[in-house]
């Protein structure tokens, strides 16, 4: 059902949407345990792929709008939509890995950031504030609060620390399409923007920068990179409306983030 454009899912489509996320989630899980330096991000583009279709669900991102891969792989200033390859990881890479799983005509779609090997503590903490982001911008979603809210509670949280959320790109709607409205931007205004009802998806996916918040986008077309060559992280996860709160769909079995 659309309500001012926007899907409301029925219980039995949150039932196949917690279905693709969780092979989402566990197909994240096997990428991260494959981030390794001398490891290239092509080998773990395979991984994905592998992953994903041993567990019974298709890649949402191979072939959408002609992205020729299973996961967008990012590596250190490049915020989102990496194309894998031949790069080679070394260690104190910082490798954000974006992926979707299509299970039974529906999209889960998360993301992490992983260290390859040991990381200064400068990076530990930008990973640490950008996934606890994620979670404040999660906890603001309920029945009645708007998508300013949201991205107040990331926006507020990231910059309270010294860093910046990339604003030419945001979360945004999960169905039956890998994007759908509305669109979840990482900053806003408390009560404003429109109003969350249950069965609402929606994907909350902070992309924090060291530096500033501008992007440019490769000559490739699809890499996205902080406009001043610092570093950035990436966190995301499918979340649901529900009447008295939020649901995670891109968590393991055991309930743990697949990061």
């Amino acid at each position: 059902m659309a309500v001012a454009g926007v899907f409301v899912k029925s219980p039995r489509e949150l039932e196949r949407m917690r279905r693709a996320g969780r092979v989402a989630a566990l197909a994240l899980r096997e990428v991260g345990r494959a981030v390794r330096p001398g490891t290239t991000t092509g080998a773990l583009d395979r991984v994905a792929y592998r992953a994903i279709r041993s567990l019974g669900g298709s890649p949402s991102f191979l072939g959408y709008r002609g992205f020729p891969a299973s996961a967008c792989i990012s590596v250190n200033d490049e915020i989102v939509h990496g194309i894998p390859g031949r790069r080679v990881l070394k260690e104190g890479d910082l490798v954000k890995v974006d992926l979707g799983a299509l299970v039974d005509g529906y999209h889960g779609d998360v993301a992490a950031t992983f260290p390859v090997g040991p990381v200064p503590p400068r990076v530990r903490r930008l990973l640490q504030i950008t996934e606890e982001a994620l979670f404040r911008g999660i906890e603001a979603v309920r029945p009645g609060a708007r998508l300013g809210d949201v991205g107040y509670a990331v926006q507020s949280f990231v910059e309270s620390h010294g860093y910046s959320v990339v604003r030419q790109f945001a979360g945004h709607g999960v169905g039956r399409s890998l994007h759908e409205d509305p669109q979840v931007p990482n900053f806003g205004k408390p009560g404003k923007g429109m109003v969350l009802r249950p069965g609402m998806v929606i994907a909350v996916e902070p992309m924090v920068n060291e530096g500033t918040w501008r992007a440019v986008v490769d000559g490739d077309g699809w890499t996205v990179r902080t406009a001043d060559g610092r570093l950035s992280a990436h966190f995301e996860h499918t979340v649901a409306v529900t009447e008295d709160g939020y649901e995670i769909l891109t968590l393991l079995d055991d309930g743990e983030n697949p990061w």
